[in-house]
């Protein structure tokens, strides 16, 4: 279809967006190009290509340390939002229930947030059958009081630290991912389902759980959990019928437990829009060549013009195409950049000497949605 055809004249009507398109901005593009929290700044960014966005993306500072997250929804935007909604408060119950932070704590407020959704679904699926294939990725990273970093995972998202290695500031991958295209979740996948050949289904390129969905962790989705949700002849229509003796996705989260060092200079927090156009190695060297203002919607920018090249077109076309067809461009993107200031060594390699600084934020959440139009379905609320 012809790069004329998508452009329209529309205007994004939320209050996040530009309300005229020009030759510069990127009206589905929102960002904050930095904030600073208890030991550092951090900045954010979010681009819309999805007709309602599914992607939610936070950050928190609480007196257990700083939060972060990035939620990538799936079939539509309930799981992600209800995430931002009910999850960060419930590690911070938890925290506060077992004296501070740990793995156990966000092991245990993912579980809460999944057992909550699941009432939301089973309250309004007999009305909306649809809301019983929702579902969202789910990372989280806590930069605790005492400097170490806490991470749970489910899904593709991704956090990538870069750490300096001689002399050299290099990526390291902190989050396992929970992808059918690894062939380690394939083969977990079988392992759990011995008698299901169909358990992992190659479609026109792609690995896909049951022929479905990519990721095989989630919060909800949960009518590849419970089967009695998969009956609806509306849910067979639409062609997310499967049969399965037990649940096909889990909610179980990867956790990672790691103590920074003054090499370690930034984190790099992403759902797999970003990454699926620009590599680990490519993300940390855009962050630590260029300033930190602006670094999160650096990135972005960066994965768009990407993705604007595998289709031989420019940016600046890229731009002009409204949510919901751009979605056959490229995915929602969200980035989180955290600077790690406290770890920063004094030009005489001393120890690092933590800085303090009166912060007044207490928490910063991108937009529900950066375009808005009239015809948002009927949603319970979250």
């Amino acid at each position: 279809m012809p790069i004329g055809m998508f452009t329209a004249c529309w205007k994004p009507m939320g209050r996040y967006g530009s309300q005229l398109i020009d030759g510069n901005q990127d009206a589905l593009l929102w960002y904050k190009d930095l904030t600073q929290y208890t030991s550092g700044d951090f900045s954010i960014a979010v681009v819309q290509a999805n007709q309602l966005l599914e992607d939610q993306s936070q950050v928190k500072v609480g007196p257990y340390g700083t939060l972060i997250g990035i939620y990538d929804g799936h079939g539509g935007p309930e799981a992600s939002r209800f995430i931002t909604n009910h999850l960060f408060p419930k590690i911070e119950g938890f925290a506060e229930e077992a004296g501070g932070m740990s793995a156990k704590v966000l092991k245990q407020a993912f579980s809460a947030t999944e057992e909550e959704f699941l009432g939301l679904v089973d309250k309004n699926w007999h009305s909306k059958p649809r809301i019983a294939s929702v579902g969202s990725c789910c990372l989280v990273g806590v930069l605790s009081t005492d400097n170490t970093l806490y991470i749970a995972n489910l899904g593709d998202s991704r956090v990538v630290l870069g750490t300096v290695r001689q002399a050299k500031v290099e990526p390291v991958r902190l989050s396992k991912e929970h992808n059918a295209g690894n062939v380690e979740v394939r083969e977990e996948l079988k392992a759990q389902h011995p008698d299901d050949s169909h358990i992992v289904v190659l479609k026109q390129g792609v690995w896909r759980v049951k022929g479905i969905i990519q990721v095989s962790r989630s919060i909800g989705d949960v009518y590849l959990k419970k089967p009695e949700y998969n009956k609806d002849p509306r849910m067979a229509r639409g062609g997310l019928s499967v049969s399965f003796k037990k649940p096909v996705l889990s909610a179980e989260p990867s956790l990672q437990e790691r103590k920074l060092f003054p090499e370690d200079r930034f984190l790099i927090f992403a759902s797999d829009g970003l990454w699926e156009h620009i590599s680990d190695q490519e993300a940390v060297d855009i962050v630590q060549k260029y300033p930190r203002n602006g670094i999160a919607k650096r990135l972005v920018r960066a994965a768009l013009q990407q993705a604007a090249k595998k289709r031989e077109m420019r940016y600046s076309d890229l731009k002009k195409i409204e949510p919901g067809v751009r979605r056959y461009f490229h995915d929602d993107i969200s980035v989180v950049v955290v600077y790690l200031d406290y770890n920063l060594m004094n030009m005489g390699g001393a120890s690092p000497r933590p800085r303090s600084r009166k912060v007044s934020m207490d928490s910063v959440n991108a937009p529900l949605d950066i375009f808005s139009s009239d015809s948002f379905e009927n949603m319970p609320v979250v």
